[in-house]
C-alpha cells in the first residue's frame, strides 16, 4: 500500500465515523493536497455531504495564496462549508527586537492593512469566545468547539495536513505515546470532548505531495512555481506568516515575487526591511555566527542584551535564569553520544533521574560558554542564548522553550474567563 492509498483509507475511516469533518487549510501545499484528497473521496463515492474548510487569514500573505484559497472555495462550493477567519489575535513575530507579536486585521491599523477583509469573512464579532489576549493557536483550539457546536455535531474531526518529514516537532506530534487517540488510531489526538485532530498525510514526503498534484491534476498554490523559478529547493518552500522565525530567510523573496506586497509589509510590522536584508545571515543568528574576538560568548550576550529595550532584555534574562536553574537542579536529557562528547572535552556533569519516555539520560550541567558538539542546540551555552537574541526569538524556541508557567497561567485564566461565552 502506498501513502496515497493509506491516506484514502484513513479519510474513509474518518468520514464513516464522524458526522462533522473540516480541513484546516492554510493555502500551502500540504493542506492543499489534504483538502483535494477529501473532495476526491466525496466525488468518487458520490456522497451527499459537505465538509468544512477553515482558513485563518493572517492578512499579510502573497496574493497567490489569497487567489488559491478563493479558487478552491469557488471550484468546490458545493462540497464546502467555509469558515474564513479574519481576527486580530496575537501572532509571534521574529522581525523585531521591539515587538514580540503583531495582530492581523487590527482595527487601529486599518489604514496600513496589507489588504481588505473579504466580504465573506468571519470577524471577531462572530466569535463570542474571542478576547484580545488570545494568541492564534489559542483561537484555533477554541474555534474547533465553536464549529462543533455550530454544526450541532455528535463528533467532529479536524483534519490537519502536517507531515513528520517537515520537522522533529511534527514527528513528535504524531509518534508521542498518549492515551488520547481516537480508537487507538495513532494519527489522531483528542482536543476536546467528541472533537479529535487527525493527520491523514503524516507519512508523506515532499515528493509525494508533488506527485499527487501532477497525477491527479490537483489545483495548488502557484506561489510554488514562483519559488521554483527563484531557485528555492522544494524542501525549503513554505507558505506561512512572513514574520515567523522560519520565514526570516525567505522574507526577501517578497521583494522579487510581489514588490507591491513587500512595500506594504515594510510599514506593517517593525523590522521587516532589516530582516529582508539580513534574514538567513549571521547578522540574525543564522549559519556560523561569530563574536568580537575580545568577548567571551557570555560577555557578548551581555553586550547584546544592553542594546535591547528594557522589557525585551528582562524577558531574555528571565528565560536565561529559568534555563540555568533547570540545568543545575533537574538536568536536560542527552544521548550517550553527546555525553561521550562531554567526557572527551573534560566537561564536568552529574547524571540525574527523569520521568520522560526516552532512553536518554538526565544530565545536570552548568552553563558553558560554547561547545563544539553535534548536539549543540541541546546543550546550555551562552552562545546559544546569543543566537536567540539575534534571531529575535522572544520565546527562545531555539533553546527548546515553550510557554512559561506565568504565560500558561495567563492563558488558562483567559480561557476560563471566556469559556462559557458561546
Amino acid at each position: 500500500m502506498n501513502v496515497y492509498e493509506a491516506s484514502m483509507k484513513r479519510i474513509e475511516y474518518i468520514m464513516t465515523h464522524f458526522d462533522n469533518v473540516y480541513v484546516s487549510f492554510s493555502g500551502g501545499k500540504d493542506s492543499g493536497v489534504l483538502l483535494n484528497l477529501c473532495i476526491k473521496y466525496l466525488q468518487e463515492n458520490k456522497l451527499n455531504r459537505k465538509i468544512g474548510v477553515l482558513h485563518l487569514d493572517y492578512e499579510a500573505q502573497y496574493d497567490a495564496t489569497t487567489n488559491y484559497v478563493e479558487q478552491m472555495y469557488k471550484k468546490y462550493k458545493d462540497y464546502l462549508n467555509i469558515y474564513h477567519v479574519c481576527v486580530p489575535f496575537k501572532v509571534t513575530t521574529s522581525t523585531s527586537m521591539f515587538q514580540s507579536f503583531w495582530r492581523p486585521w487590527e482595527a487601529t491599523k486599518k489604514e496600513i492593512w496589507v489588504r481588505d477583509i473579504p466580504d465573506y469573512a468571519l470577524t471577531k464579532d462572530d466569535f463570542p469566545f474571542y478576547n484580545e489576549n488570545m494568541w492564534d493557536y489559542d483561537f484555533q483550539e477554541r474555534i474547533s468547539q465553536w464549529i462543533h457546536d455550530k454544526e450541532d455535531a455528535e463528533k467532529t474531526a479536524v483534519l490537519v495536513g502536517i507531515r513528520t518529514q517537515e520537522s522533529l516537532h511534527r514527528w513528535r506530534a504524531i509518534h508521542k505515546e498518549r492515551i488520547t487517540y481516537y480508537k487507538n488510531k495513532k494519527y489522531s489526538k483528542k482536543i476536546a470532548d467528541n472533537i479529535f485532530n487527525f493527520y491523514p498525510i503524516y507519512d508523506w514526503t515532499t515528493e509525494d505531495i508533488w506527485t499527487a498534484n501532477a497525477k491527479f491534476e490537483f489545483d495548488y498554490n502557484e506561489l510554488y512555481d514562483l519559488y521554483y523559478y527563484a531557485g528555492v529547493p522544494i524542501d525549503s518552500m513554505r507558505v506561512a506568516s512572513p514574520f515567523l522565525s522560519a520565514a526570516q530567510e525567505s522574507l526577501k523573496l517578497y521583494k522579487v515575487i510581489e514588490p507591491h506586497t513587500w512595500g506594504k509589509l515594510i510599514s506593517r510590522v517593525n523590522g521587516v526591511n532589516f530582516t529582508g536584508l539580513y534574514g538567513g545571515t549571521t547578522a540574525m543568528g543564522w549559519k556560523n555566527i561569530k563574536k568580537p574576538a575580545h568577548f567571551t560568548w557570555k560577555q557578548y550576550m551581555e553586550f547584546l542584551l544592553d542594546t535591547l529595550p528594557l522589557e525585551t532584555k528582562e524577558n531574555y534574562l528571565s528565560k536565561l535564569e529559568t534555563s540555568i536553574k533547570f540545568w543545575r537542579e533537574k538536568g536536560g536529557v542527552l544521548s550517550d553520544e553527546t555525553i561521550k562528547e562531554l567526557d572527551d572535552l573534560g566537561i564536568k556533569y552529574e547524571i540525574g533521574t527523569h520521568g520522560y519516555k526516552t532512553d536518554k539520560k538526565a544530565v545536570k550541567l552548568e552553563y558553558l560558554d560554547d561547545i563544539d558538539s553535534s548536539d549543540f542546540k541541546e546543550i546550555p551555552t551562552y552562545k546559544r542564548m546569543c543566537i536567540c537574541i539575534m534571531k529575535n526569538d522572544h520565546l527562545c524556541k531555539y533553546m527548546g522553550f515553550s510557554q512559561t508557567k506565568k504565560e500558561m497561567q495567563k492563558r488558562k485564566e483567559a480561557v476560563k474567563k471566556y469559556a462559557k461565552i458561546l
